[in-house]
């Protein structure tokens, strides 16, 4: 993305702090990504809620590829910029 940043769209907490601890092993990842809770419009209850995983990547040398494949095999994806 042109901000050098990544989210990455996962359909639970669960997964998401997990992609979150893969981060630095598979991406050598320094700073710690921000895990959000995304509620769907229109729905209150926790288990309609999406979670995003926010990675900063200033110098942008993440690929966007392997970082969707990720997210992926736990049922998300990267979103667009």
């Amino acid at each position: 993305m042109s901000d050098g940043r990544h989210v990455l769209v996962l359909p639970d907490r669960d997964a998401a702090e997990e992609v979150a601890q893969e981060l630095p092993d598979r991406f050598g990842t320094v700073k710690e990504p921000q895990l959000v809770r995304d509620a769907l419009a229109g729905e209150d209850d926790a288990e309609d809620a999406q979670w995003l995983v926010v990675v900063e990547d200033p110098e942008e040398r993440l690929d966007p590829a392997a970082l969707d494949a990720l997210a992926a095999a736990y049922e998300g994806w990267l979103e667009a910029p």
